[in-house]
């Protein structure tokens, strides 16, 4: 259990099924949609997902190539839970950092 809580709670791979929720999506715009995200820890996270099942990669045969990326049913049944917790985080990020100020102020030396 421990290895798939570790994969859907990294830093990356919940918003990346947010970001695929409603469409597929090809790397750059995946890229685009996910501020911060490097290039090379896109891949990383896409390849995880892939190997997980919960996303889909699609190849079209084109020059070049085109890569698309969608949810399959399995990462679909992630997108209620992924919302949820980024509705939570922003409803409550004022009273964290409240919290953070006051703890850092508390622990200044």
């Amino acid at each position: 259990m421990r290895d798939v809580l570790d994969r859907i709670g990294d830093k990356w791979s919940l918003l990346v099924v947010g970001t695929l929720r409603a469409e597929r999506l090809r790397f750059t715009e995946l890229q685009r949609h996910i501020p911060g995200i490097s290039q090379r820890m896109l891949t990383l996270t896409l390849r995880q997902l892939e190997r997980d099942g919960l996303i889909t990669r699609t190849v079209h045969a084109e020059v070049p190539p085109r890569v698309e990326y969608e949810l399959t049913p399995l990462g679909g049944t992630l997108v209620e839970l992924a919302m949820a917790l980024a509705d939570w985080a922003i409803q409550n990020h004022p009273r964290i950092e409240a919290s953070r100020d006051a703890y850092d102020a508390a622990h200044a030396r």
